[in-house]
Parts: C-alpha cells; structure tokens; sequence
C-alpha cells in the first residue's frame, strides 16, 4: 500500500469516526433539548399555578392592610398578572422566543404601574414619594420566584435586569413629575430638626433614593444567584436526560429489570467471566421465498413487525437480546446476571413466541397474507460473558453452547417442528421446578446429529 493511500485510508476511517461523533452528539443533544422542553413546559404549568395561588393571596392581604373600596383597582391589576401568565404558559418554549420576553417584559411593567403610579380611585392626597415608602417592592420577588420555575438562567438574571431598571426609571420619572405636599416636610422639620438625617429618612416628600438604588441593587444580586442556580439545574438536567437516553438504549436490548440492575452497578459488564446460561435462536422460515416477490418497503415491515413481537416476548420473560439475525434474532437468559429459573425462562418464552406468531397469522389470514413460519432452538450451558471489541463494545455471548442453540434452531426444519432444545434444557428446567408443564407435549428425538460436535444428542421438540 502507497503513502498516499495508506493516508487516503486513514483520513476516510477519521473522517467516519468524526461523523459518528458528530452524530451522536446531535442525538443528545435532541434528546437533551426534549427533556429540557418537557421541563420546560411543567415549569410554566407550576409558575402558572403558583402565580395562580400567590396573587389571589395577596388580593386578600391588601384587603387586610387597607380595608377601602378603591383597593378594588390593584385587585384588577392583579387578575391582568394572572392573566399575563397564562399567555406567558402559552407562549413559552424552549430557545428564543421573542412573544415570551415581550410577555415577560409586560408582566413587569404592570407590576411597576401598580407599585409606583397613585391608585385613581383613591381620594386621600398621599404623597407621591410614599408609594417607594410601603415596601411594595418586595413583591416582585414573587415574580422572580416562578420564573425560576420556568425559565433560563439568562431570562432570570434579564427579569432582575429589567425590574431594577424600571423600578429606578420609575423613580425618576415621578421625582420630575410629582409635587411635594406641601407643609409635610416643614412639619416632620419642625419635629425633628435635632436629627436633620432623621427628619430626612421621615419626610414623606422624600424618596430616599438611597434606599431604592440598595432595593435594585439587592434584587440584581438575588437574580443573578438564582440565575447560576438556574444554570447549574438545566447541566444536572442535561446529564439526567443524557443518563436516561443510555438508559432507554439499554432496555432496547435489556428487560426492565436487568436494566435496573445495570444502572445501579458500576461497569457491571466489564468483568469477564463463564457462566451457564439458555441461549434462545429464532428464524423465520422460507424468509427467501417469501420475501423474493415482495416490495423492499413491505420486507423491512414484515421483519419489524416479527423482530417488535419476538423481542415483546424476550424482554415479557427476562431474558437478552443478544442481537438481530436478519429475519432472526438471538436471545440469552441468565444474562448479565443469573437467575433461579433461566432456563424455565427461556423455554416459557419459547412457548409465548409461538403462541404470538399464531395470532398474527390469524390477523395476517384476514387481510390475505400469507403465512410466517419460524423455527426456535434453545440450549442451556456454560458460555464466555463480557465486553468484546476495543473502541466500541458490545457484550458477547460466546461459547459451544451458542453454537449448539444455533444448530438446534436449523434442526427444526428436519424435525418438522417449531421448537426444538437440548435434552440438557430439559433437564435443567427440571431442576428449577417452576415450569414442569412447560415439558408437556414435546417429543423426544434421541441420536440427532449435530454440526460441530462429535457424537450425537437427544433432543425435545414441539411441533
């Protein structure tokens, strides 16, 4: 091989291993972004109701601090933030969303006009400086604390932004427009005039601009922590949904259980090690036949639709799935860890697998298909566990007693029959007591050759 197709080689097999990555990176990343979306869209469900049940309990609290009619008009702003939620629910979504910010943005602005402009309704003449003085302010923690719930960590840190900047707009704009009352701050004077600093923290003209700039301040810095909480969530929620993505792909080929197992143990398969196990072959047969003049489309159908029931009844009885075969596939009970009953295991979802190819057959008679055939082979013994390969792994089942389950599945097509196990299965079924019915039925086959070994063996079938 030249230099430069020794180079071409190595620069492809780069390029595909790059490829691959890249790939996989995409697939967690969708996978991350629909767990966040999912957050997402239970967040502004929480905020909503939170929202919901905050402000009507405010409503009544300012009841309780001013028991007047003209009280009523902070009750209506109140229903138009309840309101501004639920368009804000609706709105939201993971990424940008201009429509959302406006929304936001809005919440705030009417929350500001309720806090600092004069109630219209009320007749009592109280200076414009007094609304800054009731601690108000404080409510827009409320705001900010549901939109932990909901939002990004950039959005949090943008409502503190946002309210300091309007809270302070605000007070300049009043500080210009408004008018002092008169004779109030020559009256606290006159009361005061030992304490100048004191008369001036007790004027109701004053706005103690002081105060409001630490209310801002203070409020920034709440935002911004709880901003970085925010951000530390969503990356312990990215690693969650990354967990349960590796999770989803081991209950492809794991059942629940074993899953289970394997996500409590650390590098549980890496051990290798021998173990005695049942091995499961299935195969359609007469798949070549059958499928030569079928539509390429309607093959793959046939063949997940055979893989989704065979696999159905796998993952239903415990076991593996090893790997697909074509129109087969290969199956293992009493893997990664052993069972009491792999074997009893093994022959039971032998069983469920024709009873299954049976009721499909039913519907595929109905609609003029026509008929799937399958042979099952199963054998129980030692066999070699463990991670193969090098940069990617697989977990291997290896051994004779793989070979002679394959065997057994091909000596179903002599036999006539559907399933066909070892006379060693049998025994093994035995021994674990819980299905000895599961042995009615079958035929007993003494001296069949088997491919691979040297003398021959009795097995059991069904027809």
């Amino acid at each position: 091989m030249t230099d430069t197709a020794f180079a071409t080689g190595t620069g492809t097999a780069r390029a595909a291993e790059e490829a691959s990555s890249r790939e996989l990176s995409a697939a967690e990343g969708r996978f991350a972004e629909a767990a966040l979306d999912a957050h997402k869209r239970r967040g502004l469900q929480l905020a909503v109701r939170a929202r919901w049940i905050a402000l009507p309990i405010v409503a009544v609290f300012i009841v309780f601090l001013n028991p007047v009619w003209s009280v009523l008009y902070y009750h209506g702003l109140l229903a138009l933030l309840c309101l501004n939620g639920w368009f804000i629910s609706r709105a939201g979504k993971v990424g940008k969303s201009r429509l959302e910010l406006f929304l936001i943005f809005l919440d705030l602005a009417v929350m500001t006009f309720a806090l600092v402009v004069p109630n219209p309704f009320d007749a009592r003449e109280i200076p414009a400086a007094m609304h800054y003085r009731f601690d108000n302010f404080q409510y827009f923690f409320i705001i900010l604390a549901a939109g932990t719930m909901a939002y990004s960590w950039r959005t949090v840190i943008a409502i503190g932004t946002w309210t300091a900047m309007m809270w302070l707009s605000a007070l300049g704009l009043v500080w210009w427009f408004s008018s002092p009352v008169p004779g109030l701050t020559e009256a606290v004077g006159a009361a005061l005039g030992f304490e100048p600093e004191l008369a001036q923290f007790f004027d109701p003209n004053s706005f103690v601009v002081k105060l409001r700039v630490q209310e801002a301040l203070v409020f920034i810095l709440v935002a911004v922590t709880l901003g970085f909480s925010v951000r530390r969530f969503n990356g312990l929620l990215r690693s969650n949904a990354s967990l349960e993505r590796e999770r989803a792909n081991l209950s492809r080929y794991f059942s629940p259980n074993v899953v289970e197992q394997l996500s409590q143990n650390d590098e549980p398969l890496k051990q290798v090690r021998s173990e005695n196990v049942a091995v499961l072959f299935i195969d359609i047969i007469g798949f070549t036949r059958l499928s030569a003049g079928m539509d390429p489309h309607a093959v793959i159908d046939l063949l997940r639709e055979f893989h989704g029931r065979m696999e159905r009844e796998v993952f239903r009885h415990h076991g593996t799935l090893d790997k697909y075969l074509g129109d087969g596939l290969m199956a293992t009970f009493g893997t990664p860890v052993a069972g009491k009953q792999d074997a009893t295991n093994a022959l039971a979802c032998a069983h469920a697998m024709r009873a299954s190819l049976a009721r499909w057959n039913r519907d595929r008679a109905k609609q003029g298909k026509p008929e799937i055939r399958a042979g099952i082979g199963i054998h129980y013994g030692e066999a070699l566990l463990g991670d193969i390969g090098a940069n990617r792994l697989e977990y291997a089942v290896l051994g004779m007693t793989v070979n002679i389950a394959a065997r057994l599945e091909n000596l179903t097509r002599r036999l006539q029959a559907s399933i066909v196990v070892s006379e060693t299965m049998a025994a093994q079924v035995k021994i674990e007591l819980a299905g000895l019915d599961l042995l009615d039925g079958a035929a007993r086959h003494p001296d069949q050759e088997v491919r691979g070994l040297d003398r021959p063996m009795t097995v059991l079938a069904w027809a």
